[in-house]
């Protein structure tokens, strides 16, 4: 069956807030959202960092950007982008676990490690970041997308349309269709149903190949699934 983006919802009046939206993949998802027209909320540990870039956000993108600490966004918000650094991962959302009940977060953490080598996939205890974020928020509606987006490319205003996929992962079906609803929002962007949330391990790890291709080729490479 082929992929029928007439049929995802209407996502265009949700507020997203992003956890760790000061951080480079948050801040270029949020401008890329806002300047699609989405009312975007940034959260940090710093309500005053968040509001510096939501105000930084908000004039380069003409959108409607706020800001505040992590907890008084996820009350705001719709659905949650999770782009906190992984070492963050497990006691951010913990924190958070009641006021996401019945929420939806989108997990794109990937788990990393780099040594000499390059980048390299870590060993996480419950088989993915986006698992581990399932087991700590037991009432939300948990997926798993943009891991394979270049936080380069989302915050660069010359580049007006991003040719790629994003794999959207859960077992909610509905939370799914609105994650790629969401990432259809932005120019030249496909959001792919790619299986359940079992499946984020090895979406997560492919970040590395990805980067060791960006190395090797000096280029912000993406995914592209064919005959879908």
């Amino acid at each position: 069956m082929a992929l029928d983006l007439a049929s995802l919802p209407d996502v265009s009046g949700l507020t997203v807030g992003i956890l760790g939206g000061t951080g480079d993949q948050g801040r270029g998802l949020a401008y890329r959202l806002a300047l699609a027209g989405q009312q975007v909320l940034i959260g940090s540990r710093s309500a005053e960092r968040a509001q510096a870039a939501a105000q930084e956000l908000g004039q380069l993108s003409g959108g409607n950007v706020g800001g505040g600490e992590n907890a008084d966004v996820a009350a705001r918000s719709d659905v949650l982008i999770v782009a906190v650094p992984y070492a963050g991962h497990a006691a951010t959302l913990a924190d958070l676990a009641e006021v996401l009940v019945g929420k939806i977060v989108v997990d794109c953490v990937n788990p990393l490690g780099f040594d000499k080598q390059g980048p390299y996939a870590l060993k996480v205890d419950e088989g993915s970041a986006a698992q581990q974020a399932e087991v700590l928020l037991p009432g939300a509606r948990v997926t798993a997308a943009f891991h394979h987006v270049s936080a380069e490319l989302l915050a660069d205003p010359a580049v007006t349309s991003m040719e790629l996929d994003i794999l959207v992962l859960g077992d909610d079906r509905e939370a799914v269709a609105v994650v790629q609803a969401l990432a259809g929002r932005i120019p030249g962007m496909r959001g792919v149903h790619a299986g359940r949330l079992r499946n984020a391990g090895q979406v997560e790890a492919l970040t590395a190949n990805l980067i060791a291709m960006n190395k090797r080729y000096k280029a912000h490479s993406g995914l592209r699934v064919t005959d879908v």
